[in-house]
């Protein structure tokens, strides 16, 4: 389960892509949401770890 919103970011000369998703946690059940900072070409590969 991913919420694929991801905005782009620029800094300098680097290009970033903020990437945030939405987990079950395994404790409680419920839902939360994970930030993250990277490359753009990473982007999918975030999202698609669990």
């Amino acid at each position: 389960m991913a919420k694929k919103s991801v905005a782009s970011l620029q800094t300098g000369s680097k290009r970033l892509s903020k990437a945030i998703k939405m987990v079950k946690s395994p404790k409680t059940g419920a839902y939360m949401f994970v930030e993250s900072i990277m490359d753009p070409s990473k982007v999918n590969e975030f999202l698609a770890k669990k």
